[in-house]
């Protein structure tokens, strides 16, 4: 989080106060760095120079056209699940020819909407899908570049939720599965196969899996040559995890370095893409979810900072028992210290952000929950008829505000009172 720091007691977003922004957008609003940005994508490009690499940026963390925006200019792929997110790319400048369509529920309009945009490659996810895919494509006379993800049965060692490689997840293809759903693909005549893909999960904080994952797939890659079925590129997926309180990633380029490594021993290394889908590790510690307190409030022994930021605007504590770190933003001592539980103003018990926070607090603070840049936003609904907040872009000393905050009317725009 180095592009948020203290300077004279007040938090900065590289060269702007945290409170300058509250006072002009109000609260809760999020907060992007675009240094921060910038410094994760660029890790990843200066460790793949000199390799056949495409990093497609998972854009289900934060879709903000913003953010798409400025890496599409850096020259990022995009990973998408839906076609609306393929809509959002084409808005934001991407190009379709660097978009891997990834998920397990593909609908016929988003496979038309993908093949007539030209997108890269669909990661496929079942037969069934692999079956419509073939259709769809035959009937705008097209064929469709496919790989096929494989479920590698690798344990990620992360939360169940995030977990997508292990046998019982509903992603993917079963590993023991995957020879004969390829021959079925190579067979179809609409449908070229162009790769293998596979992800394993979400906030992976170590090598080991990203390596187990690849050994599975290499196997997977011999036995297609000897089938005659020879792939172009292998796709890795991403999962890679950032720091949310004393957790110990590695580095973006360690990783990379230690899957060259690996393939680099394989006789066919040399000859296939690899392709990348990171999201959390470029932009997970690049925001922040700025808030303030509205009330103080003791039930006995817990004591509770009830905040303006609830559950509809960051998911991530109620349904994953998630971690952000909470600063404030003046850090100039004016209260006694206690353990606070930050709720929100939502009405349901699991309405928290934070528990067990030791905070000095006085209603009207300002507080930054952070690594809030990934799954914040994106994930955020309008339950109980919230409008959702703003979302700016800090530039050095520049504010870019690229969501305004939503106004409760837009909510039922689209709604119709009974006639009569």
């Amino acid at each position: 989080m180095d592009a948020f720091q203290y300077r004279d007691r007040q938090l900065l977003a590289e060269d702007v106060p945290l409170a300058e922004i509250a006072e002009r957008f109000g609260t809760p609003t999020w907060v992007y760095s675009k240094a921060a940005i910038e410094r994760a994508w660029d890790e990843f490009a200066t460790a793949a120079v000199g390799r056949r690499v495409l990093v497609c940026y998972a854009m289900k963390a934060n879709s903000n056209l913003a953010i798409l925006d400025l890496l599409a200019r850096r020259g990022a792929g995009f990973d998408i699940v839906s076609g609306g997110e393929l809509k959002r790319v084409l808005a934001a400048g991407g190009d379709a020819s660097r978009v891997v369509f990834s998920g397990v529920g593909k609908q016929r309009d988003e496979m038309r909407l993908a093949l007539e945009a030209g997108v890269r490659c669909f990661n496929v996810e079942s037969e069934s899908e692999l079956q419509r895919l073939d259709e769809v494509a035959g009937s705008l006379g097209r064929r469709a570049p496919v790989s096929l993800r494989v479920n590698p049965d690798v344990d990620p060692g992360t939360h169940p939720y995030i977990s997508t490689g292990l046998r019982e997840s509903k992603f993917g293809i079963p590993h023991d599965q995957a020879l004969r759903i390829y021959r079925i693909a190579a067979s179809l005549p609409n449908i070229e196969v162009t790769g293998i893909d596979c992800h394993i999960g979400s906030q992976i904080t170590t090598l080991a899996p990203f390596l187990a994952a690849l050994d599975k797939i290499l196997e997977l890659v011999d036995a297609l040559d000897r089938a005659g079925i020879r792939l172009e590129h292998i796709d890795l997926g991403g999962g890679l995890g950032i720091r949310y309180d004393e957790e110990t990633p590695p580095s973006r380029s360690a990783l990379l370095q230690a899957v060259f490594e690996r393939l680099d021993r394989h006789p066919r290394g040399d000859e296939l893409e690899l392709l990348f889908e990171f999201g959390r590790s470029i932009v997970g510690n690049a925001g922040v979810l700025l808030t303030r307190v509205e009330y103080l409030k003791h039930n006995g022994d817990r004591r509770f900072a009830i905040i303006d930021a609830a559950m509809n605007d960051l998911m991530r504590p109620a349904l994953y028992e998630a971690w952000h770190q909470v600063r404030p933003v003046d850090s100039t001592p004016h209260a006694e210290t206690a353990v606070w539980d930050l709720v929100g103003p939502v009405c349901e018990s699991g309405d928290w952000l934070a528990r067990g926070r030791e905070l000095a607090l006085a209603e009207g603070d300002l507080l930054a929950l952070m690594s809030a840049g990934a799954y914040g936003m994106a994930m955020s609904s309008n339950y109980n008829s919230r409008a959702r907040g703003a979302e700016v872009l800090v530039d050095g000393d520049r504010v870019h505000l690229v969501r305004e905050r939503e106004r409760v009317e837009e909510l039922f725009a689209l709604e119709r009172r009974l006639p009569g």
